[in-house]
């Protein structure tokens, strides 16, 4: 971070944290970067009624289907090199990658509206709100295929407006201030010695106790050759 950034109050909750509806779309805007796609890369972050992500997906070939392999082309001469019949859309992979058992009563946070055929899975599975960033395809018979399904079956669909246009990730970032996230460390050698002291009171206490009980039993043998 730039030293002439001027210093925060850490005694203050921070104001310029990211909202939760930022955090997610953030969250899908960042899977996105891992799809290999030239032209689309799509993300998508599913949230459970609690605001814990329950799925994660972004546009990508099937597994097993390796990318360096499958085509990528858009309007190929050979429909079979077209990438349409082979990518996995990201809403799709999200909702197969959940970490619960369901995502029924989910919110699925997308950059794009999603087609027809994502549509028809999202609905099945039960989520109940789409949260997107673009409907750049809005004119298309695929979304409006999408939205009429939507409607019918009483999934929400809402655009995603942003506070902030950028949110920038900085590695750097973690050391902002030189702040320590951790309580300091005690003084191990004053630790240390009151350790070796207190064993050492231990030991002498454990000695005295051994010659006391080996007195009195040397005094009852005495006193039982006496008799």
């Amino acid at each position: 971070m730039d030293k002439s950034t001027p210093k925060r109050n850490v005694n203050k909750k921070r104001p310029d944290y990211l909202e939760w509806t930022e955090y997610f779309m953030a969250t899908a805007f960042l899977a996105a970067k891992r799809s290999k796609d030239p032209c689309s890369q799509v993300g998508a972050c599913i949230v459970n009624e609690n605001n814990i992500i329950v799925g994660i997906g972004y546009n990508g070939m099937p597994k097993g289907c390796h990318d360096d392999v499958f085509p990528w082309m858009k309007e190929s001469e050979n429909s079979l090199e077209n990438k349409y019949l082979y990518v996995c859309h990201a809403e799709i992979n999200a909702i197969l990658n959940k970490n619960s058992v369901d995502v029924r009563n989910c919110t699925l946070y997308v950059g794009l509206f999603p087609c027809n055929e994502c549509a028809k899975v999202i609905i099945q599975s039960g989520v109940k709100e789409v949260i997107y960033m673009s409907d750049k395809h809005s004119f298309k018979v695929h979304t409006i295929a999408s939205k009429r399904m939507f409607d019918a079956a009483g999934v929400k669909y809402r655009q995603f407006i942003p506070k902030n246009r950028q949110i920038l990730i900085d590695f750097d970032e973690i050391n902002w201030n030189d702040q320590s996230q951790l309580p300091g460390s005690p003084n191990l050698g004053d630790s240390i010695t009151k350790k070796i002291k207190s064993m050492s009171i231990l030991s002498e206490e454990q000695q005295d106790l051994n010659s006391s009980f080996t007195c009195d039993n040397e005094t009852r043998l005495e006193c039982k050759d006496k008799n």
